[in-house]
């Protein structure tokens, strides 16, 4: 009897879920596209992947020149008569020295995410990336363009400036400091006018 009943519960429970209009559907929680194993390394692979990097650069640039002329004539004339003799000489001498120095050098840290917009048939990354970073009113972008090799990214997802093909990097500061490195307009023209 005791069968009975259950066999009869589960009749019940069958019947009420073919009578209810919804239809439940089975899906899989893997999807191709998105699937990572819990122990994957966690590094850019795909279009739209965030990659990290960190920006060094040093660069120091310098020039020297240097001339130095000499130049000498002589030239002597002489008049004879009989009465008289004399003689007119001319000397021009002319010296020029001069030099020049040029001496600049620059240097760059920062850490900027980028976004990888494709991937190469060789596994390479077309990476670009923008940080727009504001203190007290100066404003700071730095944008980077390049292209990476997937070797090159480390296990925490990183990659090296120096590492990037191709490397586009542009650092712009505006606001009242970066106006007070320009020349006011007067002295511009000054100098353009080589009064200075």
């Amino acid at each position: 009897m005791i069968l009975m009943n259950k066999r009869s519960f589960i009749i019940l429970v069958v019947l009420f879920i073919g009578a209810t209009k919804e239809v439940a559907y089975s899906e899989t929680l893997y999807n191709a596209d998105t699937y990572r194993a819990v122990a994957s390394d966690r590094k850019a692979y795909r279009v739209g992947d965030v990659l990290t990097v960190l920006i060094v650069e040093n660069s120091t640039a310098s020039a020297t020149a240097g001339t130095r002329t000499d130049k000498g004539n002589d030239v002597g004339v002489k008049f004879s008569s009989p009465s008289s003799q004399k003689n007119y000489s001319l000397n021009l001498d002319e010296s020029f020295d001069g030099g020049g120095k040029i001496a600049r050098s620059g240097k760059l840290l920062a850490q900027i995410s980028v976004i990888v917009k494709t991937i190469n048939d060789n596994g390479d990354f077309d990476v670009t990336g923008d940080q727009d970073i504001e203190i007290n009113g100066e404003k700071q972008t730095i944008n980077l363009t390049g292209r990476v090799r997937s070797n090159d990214v480390d296990d925490k997802n990183t990659v090296l400036s120096s590492k990037i093909a191709n490397a586009k990097i542009t650092y712009v500061g505006n606001g009242v400091l970066a106006d007070s490195q320009h020349k006011g307009w007067l002295s511009r023209i000054i100098t353009l006018l080589g009064l200075l």
